[in-house]
């Protein structure tokens, strides 16, 4: 459809609102955005692009525009993540970033929900234990953000097949529970040469890393791979209570959203961000090799 013509139908669709802080603003609804894209035969993630070039706020992210701006918008409904694993902190990590609008989602995960999963994980509920994690986490998306695309891999990702999936990705998010599969996502992060949010949780503490292509930290912070290390780590004695992968979640998906959105102050690559709830307390721990 022509650029002009379709940005001539939002502006006809759209309403003039008041924001909060009392600004007139233009707004485009959520049932408008649909129309216009059946009406048209194109994505509603198309409509929703078209109106934020024209300046008119499609009404979903009114209230997230004041951090990430118009273009931020913008470049977050044009990106592509992927998502290892659909489990306590991915199935948070997938409803935020559809909540912000990140136009395209891959997840991978070749588990299903067992009762041990009920006490943390978003998606697991009573009536879909032992049906696929990545499943649940594409449904979840699709109810949430029909602009958004997701793409469900039901299957173990490791080298062998992840540098096909995540091909065209922007930037990649550790969901993971084993030190394996972590260094399997860290080299084929580097090999595709996009960022990896790394996140690990045990107990009530949670750390975080944003690892740059260039600067590998995984070997630093557990040594290297195959060296003997037991593949779970402190969460077999700890635990997770609800509220920890919720917590460190948060902070994956909010470095994911100021990179898309090209915000700065994200987490330098030497450093990893620990989180603890119990006390209250975070800092950052530099991480060198040698």
């Amino acid at each position: 459809m022509e650029s002009n013509n379709l940005h001539r139908l939002i502006n006809s669709a759209a309403l003039t609102k008041k924001s909060p802080a009392g600004e007139d603003y233009r707004a485009l609804s959520l049932s408008a955005s649909k129309e216009l894209a059946k009406k048209n035969g194109i994505s509603r993630q198309q409509v929703e692009i078209a109106a934020l070039e024209t300046g008119i706020i499609p009404e979903r992210y009114q209230r997230s525009l004041g951090t990430v701006g118009l273009e931020g918008q913008i470049r977050l409904l044009k990106s592509t993540v992927g998502v290892v694993g659909a489990g306590g902190l991915g199935g948070f990590v997938m409803e935020l970033m559809a909540r912000m609008g990140v136009g395209r989602i891959l997840v991978v995960d070749d588990d299903v929900f067992a009762d041990s999963n009920l006490n943390r994980q978003l998606l697991a509920n009573e009536n879909n234990l032992h049906k696929p994690k990545a499943d649940a986490a594409a449904k979840r998306v699709s109810e949430i953000n029909g602009a958004v695309s997701v793409k469900a891999f039901c299957r173990r990702g490791d080298a062998s097949n992840l540098v096909s999936i995540f091909e065209g990705c922007d930037l990649v998010l550790d969901c993971l529970d084993n030190l394996s599969s972590r260094y399997d996502l860290e080299k084929v992060s580097r090999q595709l040469g996009v960022i990896m949010i790394h996140g690990a949780i045990a107990g009530f503490l949670g750390q975080l890393a944003v690892i740059r292509p260039e600067y590998p930290l995984l070997e630093m912070i557990y040594g290297a791979s195959g060296d003997g290390r037991a593949d779970k780590g402190a969460e077999v004695q700890l635990g997770n209570p609800a509220t920890t992968p919720a917590m460190l979640a948060s902070w994956q998906a909010n470095e994911a959203v100021k990179i898309l959105a090209g915000l700065e102050s994200v987490l330098p690559r030497d450093k990893m961000l620990i989180i603890d709830m119990q006390t209250g307390e975070s800092y950052r721990i530099e991480v060198t090799a040698g």
